[in-house]
């Protein structure tokens, strides 16, 4: 069998679809391409636009970044310096404080000192009135008679100076018993 048609001569089916399928390229390139296009170019706007808005977010996310950290050192800068103000400020209490200590323990220590001076010499007068007067009564028991304080003065305060020069009282003691021997 041979064939009867010739490919290279197109039949009525193949120009109606040729035909056909222009008019549909016609239909879409007329009506559904502008359409489309206008969709594919809002989208495309819509991108760039995206994408813009992320570049300034971005941007201005790095600049905030940027003025945190400055914030945050300059914070950190000024606790560096309020630590080292309440530094200066504690080593300056405590100067203080030790400077006012240190007075405060020269002023007891003197004031102690002038007491226990205070307090030997009132002894030391004490005693050496208890002397004078002890020299007295043992004068009286051994001359037997009563004796006149104050007409041997002198002999009183030889017996007291001896005996202050012997257990280190000195003149203190001398003074001390010539005012106490006009008592008995």
């Amino acid at each position: 069998m041979i064939a009867t048609s010739n490919f290279l001569v197109p039949n009525g089916t193949f120009i109606a679809e040729l035909i056909a399928f222009l008019l549909v390229l016609l239909i879409v390139w007329r009506y559904i391409l502008p359409p489309l296009n206008k969709m594919l170019a809002a989208r495309q706007e819509a991108v760039r636009a995206e994408l813009a808005a992320a570049q300034a977010a971005e941007a201005d996310a790095e600049a905030a970044e940027a003025a945190r950290r400055a914030e945050l050192e300059s914070a950190r800068h000024q606790a560096r310096e309020i630590v080292e103000q309440a530094n200066r400020t504690k080593e300056r209490l405590e100067e203080e404080a030790r400077a006012r200590g240190q007075s405060e323990y020269e002023r007891i220590l003197t004031s102690a000192e002038a007491e226990v001076r205070l307090a030997r010499q009132r002894a030391l007068e004490e005693a050496a009135q208890r002397l004078g007067e002890l020299v007295v009564e043992v004068v009286e028991r051994i001359i037997g008679r009563e004796m006149d304080a104050a007409a041997h003065r002198d002999l009183i305060d030889e017996a007291v100076e001896a005996l202050a020069q012997d257990t280190g009282v000195g003149g203190a003691a001398t003074a001390a018993g010539a005012g106490s021997g006009s008592t008995s």
